[in-house]
């Protein structure tokens, strides 16, 4: 039995397939941050928002570009929504917004990320 060419069968990668991986990997290291946020008090999703925009040019015409536009958007809207929230307190309707921004902002990360882990677009 030659060794030599079943290790070399072992080491062909199909074309376009790595720098797929590579995204798809970063891509889950930016959800598992934004994710870590919510146990965190948002501060990582911070660093998750950073992240999402220095790679999302990169990503451009693969489904991870859509990941990362949905986490950013995620981000901001949630932010928008804490500040109405927060500025709504006074009228007693403030703590229902920033449950509702909570729940919502949970449900984006989780969907997004299975549909990330099924290898589909965010909103396939």
């Amino acid at each position: 039995m030659n060794t030599e060419s079943s290790s070399s069968f072992t080491e062909v990668q199909q074309p376009g397939t790595a720098p797929n991986d590579s995204l798809r990997t970063y891509s889950i290291v930016v959800y598992a941050v934004f994710a870590l946020g919510i146990l965190l008090g948002g501060l990582p999703s911070i660093v998750g928002l950073i992240m999402a925009y220095v790679k999302r040019n990169e990503m451009t015409g693969t489904i991870y570009h859509g990941h990362m536009s949905m986490l950013i958007r995620t981000f901001w809207i949630s932010l928008a929504l804490g500040i109405i929230g927060a500025l709504a307190t006074f009228i007693y309707i403030g703590p229902l917004i920033i449950i509702g921004t909570g729940i919502w902002y949970i449900y984006r990360v989780v969907r997004g990320f299975i549909c990330l882990n099924d290898r589909k677009g965010v909103w396939f």
